[in-house]
């Protein structure tokens, strides 16, 4: 380097001319008296005690002097012929550096760089010293460019780091370590020559403490693709020699090293490049034979990790050896299969042109019979992998046969009736029954649905009779299988009509069914809809298949009878009707806008002008008249239409659309049915929403506000009127409509209504909430991305402006409302504002209803996190109020609290330790609470507030 000085370069520099060297790189120096700095340096150097070092050290982090002030009171010992002096001086510059490293300028740091690198020549007890300096400066953010580059070359040259104590070759690993983080590009350009260097560094190395930061350094050279050059075979060499690993700690080990930890972190190194494949395999094969069982199943376990790395030209070689191997071994099955996995995965991104090129099939035979004996083991584990390895085998294209598929299927079949404690291997059954059916439909078609089929009859025989739990439990999992084949549409044709029929069974009245029977058929029947999604065939097939047989059999049932039946009624109760409805819109989202179209003529009609003659079985007792003087039991179908028309594509003419908005109007504020009121707000507000701006809105709108003032007034439809308020707000809201501030803020002015308040209070939270039913980006709705964060900007000003001008028994609906809206805002957007809302917050932590306390405390928790500065200086209040929750009436209440309480540890150490025992003492009580999800929480809290201020907590 030009412009060195010719003290870097003397045998024992002079300290004053390193100082006259850095004195000119210095703007300042400090002016400090240098009395008690010289008499602090002998303690050290002379008199070989340690605390003046510190002492040192703190003062220079204080200011009380500089780095330049400590070299030049070092001045003698730097250049002392001893050598235990001068490693003495060098040790207490080094100790300083270590603290003050972020305080030196890049001039200085140039100069030390120097004089270190040339102390890497000087006697063997300097060299700890100079490391530990060379250290501290690998830190320096005023580090200039090369001088990485250049330390590093020094260590490789000057020193034979496995001669050096542990902890030494230790700090040569940490400046290795510091470097890449910061000076990659710099290591880079010295090429193979580091990688080549860094292996000289590592050869020989024995303690676990270092091979854990080596191991991750040449993850690191090959992970950052560093160059290895022609040095790959002795990269793997130096590491794979520790291959298997061999270590058991010591007892009471201080540094909490397990062999797993070096296991995994070799296994890393061997699995993270497929250059290494020609030396590793070889080895591992080796390994998987030999007698030791530890060794089995490490290598085992490193070539399951290889797989998701290698490609077909590193494997190809040694799949033979490989099968060879594996085929001799009777133990470790799972480990064995996983690996398997893992090949089969790789082998899916290959690609052949002959199909008897391809690996596996001669291996065929002996995959299948290893996954069957897996599938029929009575380890859940090994179920697990051998239900996720078929799936992978079925994958691959002209592999098994149908005599493998008859037999893949009766195992999927078997395990899909599972008892509960098997609900993991049950479920992954099921979805693999669900991929492998889109791949082999007819396999699937000929030996799983006949019997699912079969098992239907024996279950609908069961429930005719009375049956038993073990038969409902059957009888659930059968319904499931069925949607769960349903991803082809020659099996979609095969399972519906089983789905229907068995509903048609139901409304006839051939069983003893209970509303859970219904729902349970509805949710496989919604699931079926959501595969059919993928497919416009199966979708459209669904969609004329199973509305018009819902419709029908919801129709019928609410028809009035001489003598009322228990069976019709399960089809009218809210909960089967809510089921129906997630049916039937899943089943219209996806349709595509012309067979939307068509659906539509038909539909509408049937609810306004009771046209039934596209439902099946269509011969009624009497007329279908939803909005006429029909029935209650026929109103409450129009849930059934909001889910249709609420689910279509915007651009869909809806026939009849002015009558069909007025007699949903006209709905939503009778009161004699408040579920069919409800449903028909919802469905106005969600055929609002989608309706494009013009005229014909402005007068439904206006329509509903007339509507809705007119029923807030005294009379028996104030709830149902309100209800209507609330959704058709929620209509604007999500669109940016100029109406939504007016209805919005008309909705504030019922908080103070005595009947209506805390209706109005809780309607926040819908307003801000996504709904599932109507509204929904998936139905098609016109939803804004940032309508929350715009309602809070617009609104919140007004509520808490209200909530101190309300009355006293009014203020809890305010701040109700202001929790619900807080709750669902994205924090990012409630941080900046937290300042000015935070004492709100606290207060409604003292408001009785359990609403509110459970809204507030789901809003607080992630700010304890996020914003632990501010919450901090509300500790006090945050403790009590969290502690005084704790032991709520409402379990969801208490556990909210606890989990706050815990959230409460992530504040500032010192703000906390004050509370430590008072918390201590009172979280002793939940831990006998009659509630196991409240004691978990409670051990968690209590268990984060004892280590609070401990040492590396």
């Amino acid at each position: 380097m030009r412009g060195e000085p010719v003290w870097c370069h003397r045998p024992y520099p002079l300290p004053r001319s390193l100082v006259r060297v850095m004195a000119a790189a210095a703007a300042v120096e400090a002016a400090a008296p240098m009395g008690a700095l010289w008499g602090l340096v002998h303690d050290f150097v002379v008199g070989q005690q340690e605390g003046p070092a510190d002492q040192v050290a703190a003062d220079v982090k204080s200011g009380n002097y500089t780095v330049l002030q400590v070299v030049e009171a070092l001045g003698s010992s730097l250049e002392n012929p001893e050598p235990r002096t001068r490693a003495r001086g060098i040790q207490l510059l080094s100790q300083v550096l270590l603290h003050c490293h972020t305080l030196l300028l890049e001039k200085e740091v140039v100069h030390l760089i120097l004089f270190y690198e040339n102390r890497l020549k000087d006697h063997h007890l300097v060299i700890p010293s100079v490391l530990q300096g060379l250290k501290a400066l690998s830190l320096c953010v005023a580090l200039p460019p090369g001088l990485a580059v250049s330390v590093l070359k020094a260590i490789f040259q000057e020193v034979h780091v496995q001669s050096l104590p542990q902890v030494d070759r230790h700090t040569v690993y940490n400046i290795i370590t510091n470097f890449m983080r910061t000076r990659e590009e710099e290591l880079k350009s010295l090429g193979a020559d580091f990688t080549f260097g860094f292996i000289q560094v590592m050869d020989g190395e024995k303690d676990p403490r270092n091979l854990l930061v080596a191991f991750r350094i040449v993850h690191d050279l090959i992970s950052r693709d560093y160059s290895l050059g022609p040095f790959v075979e002795e990269l793997f060499e130096v590491t794979s020699c520790y291959f298997p690993i061999d270590f058991t700690p010591p007892p009471n080990d201080p540094h909490g090293i397990q062999r797993e930890d070096l296991i995994l972190s070799l296994r890393a190194v061997l699995a993270s490049t497929p250059r290494f494949a020609e030396f590793l395999l070889p080895l591992l094969i080796e390994k998987v034979d030999s007698e030791v069982l530890s060794a089995k199943l490490d290598s085992l376990q490193t070539l399951n990790a290889c797989c998701a790395v290698y490609g077909q030209k590193e494997l190809k070689d040694f799949l033979p050896s490989l099968w060879a191997s594996i085929r001799r071994e009777s133990s470790q099955r799972r480990t064995i299969l996983e690996m398997l996995l893992g090949f089969l995965k790789l082998q899916q991104k290959w690609s052949y042109e002959d199909k008897d090129q391809r690996p596996l099939n001669g291996f065929k035979d002996q995959l299948c019979s290893l996954v069957f004996m897996a599938l029929t083991d009575p380890s859940t584990q090994l179920q697990l992998v051998g239900i996720r390895t078929l799936t992978v085998l079925g994958a691959q294209p002209d592999l098994l046969s149908s005599e493998d598929l008859e037999l893949a299927v009766g195992h999927l079949y078997r395990l899909s009736f599972l008892k509960e404690d098997s609900q993991s291997c049950r479920v992954a059954a099921l979805e693999a029954s669900g991929t492998l059916a889109a791949l082999y439909p007819v396999a699937f078609s000929s030996h799983l649905v006949p019997k699912l089929a079969e098992e239907l009859r024996v279950g609908e025989s069961n429930l005719t009779n009375g049956d038993e739990p073990t038969q409902c439990s059957r009888h659930l999992c059968c319904l499931q299988a069925l949607s769960a084949v349903s991803t082809h549409p020659s099996i979609v044709k095969e399972t519906l009509p089983l789905l229907l029929q068995h509903l048609w069974q139901v409304n006839r009245g051939n069983m003893v069914a209970q509303s859970s029977d219904v729902i349970a058929v509805c949710q496989s029947l919604r699931q079926m809809a959501e595969k059919c999604q993928q497919d416009p065939e199966s979708c459209w097939y669904f969609h004329q298949t199973a509305i018009p047989c819902l419709l029908a059999l919801a129709v019928q049932a609410s028809m009035p009878e001489k003598e009322p039946s228990v069976l019709r009624k399960v089809l009218l109760e809210d909960e089967v009707l809510a089921a129906m409805v997630s049916v039937i819109g899943t089943a219209t989202t996806h349709l595509s806008p012309e067979l939307a179209a068509q659906s539509v003529t038909y539909i509408v009609p049937l609810f306004l002008d009771g046209n039934v003659s596209f439902l099946p079985e269509n011969s009624f007792p009497s007329r279908f008249q939803p909005f006429q003087d029909g029935s209650s039991g026929q109103r409450r179908l129009i849930a059934l239409l909001m889910a249709f028309v609420c689910s279509l594509p915007r651009n869909v003419e809806i026939p009849q659309l002015n009558q069909l908005m007025r007699e949903l109007l006209e709905l939503s504020c009778c009161h004699s049915c408040p579920f069919s009121s409800t449903a028909a707000a919802k469905c106005f507000a969600g055929l609002l929403n989608k309706h494009p701006a013009g005229q014909q809105l402005d007068e439904f709108l206006q329509l509903a506000v007339d509507k809705v003032e007119a029923g807030l007034g005294s009379g028996p439809c104030r709830s149902q009127a309100f209800t209507l308020l609330l959704w058709v707000t929620k209509a604007l809201v999500l669109r940016y409509h100029p109406l939504s501030s007016c209805l919005t803020a008309r909705l504030m002015g019922l908080l103070s209504d005595p009947e209506l308040g805390p209706a109005a209070a809780d309607g926040f939270s819908l307003l801000m909430s996504d709904c599932t039913d109507v509204l929904t980006r998936a139905g098609h709705a016109e939803v804004r991305i940032m309508f929350r964060q715009r309602f809070f900007t617009d609104n919140v000003p007004a509520l808490v402006q209200g909530f101190h001008a309300a009355p006293q028994d009014v203020k809890p609906n305010y701040l109700k409302g202001l929790s619900h809206v807080l709750n669902r805002l994205p924090k990012p957007v409630l941080l900046p504002e937290l300042p000015t809302l935070l004492s709100l917050l606290l207060e409604a932590l003292s408001c009785p209803d359990c609403v509110v306390q459970l809204s507030t405390l789901s809003c607080l928790q992630p700010l304890l996190l996020e914003a632990p500065q501010v919450m901090s200086l509300h500790v006090d209040t945050l403790v009590t109020k969290f502690l005084n929750l704790s032991s709520s009436p409402s379990m969801a209440v208490r556990i909210a609290a606890l989990q706050c309480m815990h959230a409460l540890t992530r504040l500032p150490t010192p703000v906390l330790l004050p509370y430590k025992p008072q918390v201590i003492r009172a979280l002793a009580k939940p831990l006998d609470d009659k509630k196991r999800l409240v004691r978990k929480e409670a051990v968690s809290a209590r268990g984060e507030w004892f280590l609070l201020g401990s040492p590396g907590s």
